[in-house]
């Protein structure tokens, strides 16, 4: 399986991740406040109907929804004990809509606690968690795992020493969310992109990158500063802007084909897989699969070598 993603790279192939999954769901009903993975028990019939948008939109490679999928996460809502069967029920949607189409790509977000000594998480409890919940995703099938929308390099490093342990042989993506500062680019932990490059790619990582907290301009700037620290492919998915509120509605003000415009710009910064995270829909990633259309690159049917099906246990 690990051939696959990582074999396209290295011939050079532009791939196109999807979009956002939150402000979807929020469309067709999600309350704010309530946890979004749920829906992978209760309303599965809807997370296949978007990973299907994001396919038709000519995504290489759809996201589960699990970025709040680990124990710590769910714990909130009192879904810690449901954590195999909700990273399960996810695979199977995205599986039911994409087929042999497209990567599955298995979503870990952060924890949703600070580790120690800034916060009260035993990094022991943090990465039994991540443990979990990628065994869960590789059991279910997925091709990959990308760890997302990190800020800590700390929790960062212990997902993806997770990821090693659990799945060696699924390739793993890793972005961190930047601010913009004074001095640079920076997390909100005061790691900066060098920083975050090398300890991606110390820790294990296969792909570095961006996403979230920053609409396409910024994400071109931060591509071009990673290209520079890294030798690893890059992936950036940008936020369709900012959000504000307008008549208590979240709205998001980039348009798909500004997304496009800056998109070209990022893979001419050397980006190597391009997407959107927050307020980015289908249309958005169409747009972005025209542009990757046009530099000679079409989609390709996603398979996998003899005798590699896709991972399931139980």
């Amino acid at each position: 399986m690990k051939q696959g993603l990582l074999a396209r790279l290295a011939a050079g192939e532009i791939l196109v991740a999807d979009g956002a999954i939150g402000s979807l769901l929020m469309a067709r009903g999600l309350e704010s406040g309530a946890c979004p993975e749920s829906w992978n028990l209760s309303r599965p019939e809807v997370l296949q109907e978007i990973a299907g948008l994001y396919l038709q939109a000519g995504a290489d490679i759809v996201q589960t929804n699990t970025f709040g999928g680990s124990p710590l996460k769910l714990a909130r809502y009192g879904l810690d004990g449901k954590t195999e069967q909700i990273n399960r029920a996810a695979v199977d949607a995205v599986q039911a809509a994409v087929g042999e189409s497209a990567l599955i790509s298995g979503s870990c977000g952060p924890c949703g606690e600070t580790l120690k000594p800034y916060g009260d998480a035993e990094p022991e409890l943090v990465a039994a968690g991540f443990a979990r919940q990628i065994q869960a995703l590789v059991s279910g099938g997925v091709d990959l795992i990308c760890i997302e929308t990190m800020t800590d390099l700390a929790e960062a490093t212990l997902a993806l020493t997770a990821a090693q342990d659990v799945a060696p042989d699924i390739p793993v993506m890793a972005t961190m969310t930047f601010d913009q500062t004074p001095r640079g680019f920076f997390t909100i932990m005061g790691t900066d992109i060098p920083a975050a490059a090398a300890g991606l790619a110390a820790a294990g990582a296969d792909v570095v990158g961006s996403n979230c907290g920053n609409g396409a301009e910024n994400m071109v700037r931060i591509a071009a500063e990673l290209r520079k620290h890294t030798e690893l492919p890059v992936l950036i998915q940008a936020n369709a802007g900012l959000p504000e509120l307008q008549d208590g509605q979240v709205v998001y003000r980039e348009t798909p084909g500004f997304l496009a415009r800056k998109a070209g710009e990022m893979i001419a910064a050397g980006v190597n897989i391009v997407g959107g995270c927050c307020g980015t829909t289908p249309e958005h990633i169409a747009a972005v699969r025209k542009v990757v259309n046009a530099r000679g690159q079409t989609p390709r049917r996603h398979t996998r070598s003899p005798g590699s099906p896709r991972r399931r246990s139980g």
